[in-house]
């Protein structure tokens, strides 16, 4: 089946070629763990490496910043905008859930032919909804998406920084959509590190490490699975020492008859 490729190679390998067609996916950390940049990302890659247009449906942040910050990573967002394969939709989430929001979202997606769609975020959206509506008009939303061939990219805000995971399952949204990215921030050895994990992937099988990424100068990558530590995801990291058998017989730590003959 093809996938919808992020456009970060690393990431793909871990989605195993990457995600798949008009799946929902929620990428879900805390402040500064590189969210928006992924979704910036994930549309840029879609236009220039894809050939599939993409929205990008804002409810708090205003153009000009979207713009500045793509810009710093060397999306020309105006640029794309003009050769009309791009869109910045900024609305509120009254208006989307009254449905005045979905008639604009269904004249851009015609307009430019859109494939992609992120939505920034669903924890803002949330905001403005009664708890026991907020999976009704959420699945709306996503349904709505996928029924016009968009695949989403839903942003979380997880307000949990360091100590033990946060459960997305709390939100009540996680069996809503196809996958889960989810991104930490961890501290090892007195330094923030940044830790990327697939929670869920519907359909398809994926790559289970917690793996290391950055937000570089060219937007997030993606680097190697974290080894020689556990405790990671608790907020605890400590070091695994790797002893061999030599040296847990010298240790004391196995007995003479309990070597491997």
């Amino acid at each position: 089946m093809p996938r919808i490729k992020s456009g970060i190679p690393e990431l793909d390998e871990m989605l195993y070629g990457g995600f798949m067609p008009t799946d929902a996916v929620m990428v879900a950390g805390s402040a500064g763990t590189g969210k928006t940049t992924m979704a910036l990302q994930y549309l840029v890659n879609g236009i220039t490496q894809s050939g599939e247009n993409g929205l990008y449906l804002s409810f708090e942040q205003m153009p000009d910043q979207i713009y500045r910050d793509a810009a710093s990573f060397g999306w020309d967002l105006k640029k794309l905008e003009e050769e009309g394969k791009f869109r910045i939709v900024l609305t509120s989430p009254d208006i989307l859930l009254a449905g005045g929001g979905e008639n604009l979202l269904d004249e851009l997606i015609k307009e430019i032919g859109a494939k992609r769609i992120a939505v920034d975020s669903l924890s803002h959206f949330a905001m403005f909804i009664d708890e026991d509506k907020l999976r009704l008009e959420a699945y709306r939303l996503i349904c709505f998406l996928k029924a016009k061939g968009l695949s989403s990219m839903y942003l979380w805000e997880a307000p949990q920084l360091m100590g033990n995971s946060f459960s997305i399952t709390e939100v009540g949204l996680s069996f809503l959509v196809d996958s889960i990215l989810l991104l930490r921030t961890i501290e090892i050895d007195s330094a923030l590190r940044k830790g990327l994990v697939i929670v869920k992937m519907r359909g398809s099988d994926h790559d289970k490490r917690l793996r290391e990424y950055e937000i570089t100068s060219n937007g997030v990558k993606v680097a190697a699975p974290f080894s020689g530590y556990e405790g990671i995801m608790s907020g605890s990291a400590r070091r695994v020492t790797s002893l061999s058998e030599e040296d847990l017989y010298r240790k004391g730590l196995i007995k003479k008859n309990e070597r491997k003959k």
